[in-house]
């Protein structure tokens, strides 16, 4: 039992830490989510596509062109051409047979060995670590504390990307045809829907975003082949709370995660990593769809 006094505890550099963390959790939980909402696949590897997304921006950055804004940007579209090309290599050949769990847990876990790999030939398995831009690496004071520009910026991308997503779906012809293939893809195919190459579209939106998560992460943390291990943890957690396929579910969730893990810290030290788990088991036991659900919703 914590003493009465325990909410004081929590300040604001602790909300702020939380929506940061929540923020960066959301834009790889998103691409997660849409992928399982329209194409029905659990991508595991999808951890791995956010630790791509902070080696390429890392690459280019050093090796390409000086400007953070464009490293970004270049590595998430190189992250989402990976993706497409696994889509179209080897799991739209599998769909018929992507109807087990199991598979799917095969098929792309052997993707995150693939690219671990990969990383470990590339960069080796040593830490870097990026800076901010310039324009961003100041502190603002709010309420008497101090707080990074950078993460404040992280915070307002996610909302960004997450009121972007949400009219793209909602309000644009393409995501009419991602919704109502989504729902029923023999019958958007008959309609004329190229499903397949939609599929592939889907997967590089999907994968652009967890390179983009990882590539706006990077002076926030170390880059390690190590990244993407806890974050697709964290990632299926948000998509389970805030349900399968649903963009403000898994926004929703993201910074309810994001929050459990900064609240938890003051409280339960290392332990705060079990939080967000048990919340996920009270979220199945009593909405097993999660709190929201479907493209779009």
């Amino acid at each position: 039992m914590y003493p009465i006094n325990v909410f004081p505890l929590v300040g604001l550099s602790d909300v702020v830490v939380g929506l940061s963390l929540g923020s960066r959790l959301f834009l790889i939980a998103v691409g997660l989510s849409l992928i399982f909402g329209v194409l029905g696949v659990l991508n595991f590897a999808h951890g791995a596509f956010y630790m791509l997304g902070a080696y390429f921006a890392l690459s280019v950055a050093t090796n390409v062109v000086d400007n953070f804004w464009l490293a970004v940007l270049l590595g998430a579209l190189a992250v989402g051409v990976v993706g497409a090309a696994i889509e179209v290599a080897t799991i739209r050949p599998l769909y018929e047979r992507l109807e087990s769990d199991l598979d799917q847990l095969i098929v792309t876990f052997g993707f995150v060995l693939v690219i671990h790999e990969a990383v470990r030939y590339r960069w080796g398995s040593q830490s870097y670590r990026t800076d901010a831009p310039a324009i961003l690496d100041f502190t603002v004071q709010i309420a008497g504390s101090q707080f990074r520009a950078y993460r404040l910026f992280v915070i307002v991308a996610a909302v960004a990307v997450m009121i972007g997503l949400w009219l793209f779906i909602t309000k644009t012809y393409f995501g009419s045809l991602v919704r109502g293939t989504s729902s029923d893809r023999e019958m958007a195919s008959m309609l004329g829907v190229d499903v397949p190459r939609l599929y592939t579209a889907v997967f590089f939106a999907g994968s652009f975003l967890a390179g983009l998560g990882g590539a706006l992460a990077a002076p926030i943390q170390s880059i390690s082949p190590a990244l993407g291990d806890q974050v697709i943890i964290d990632a299926f957690i948000i998509v389970v709370i805030g349900g399968l396929g649903s963009l403000s579910g898994a926004f929703v969730g993201a910074m309810v995660v994001g929050m459990m893990q900064s609240f938890a810290t003051q409280f339960l030290g290392s332990g705060n990593m079990a939080v967000p788990f048990a919340a996920m088991v009270v979220v199945l036991l009593f909405k097993p769809e999660g709190l929201f659900g479907g493209i779009g919703e």
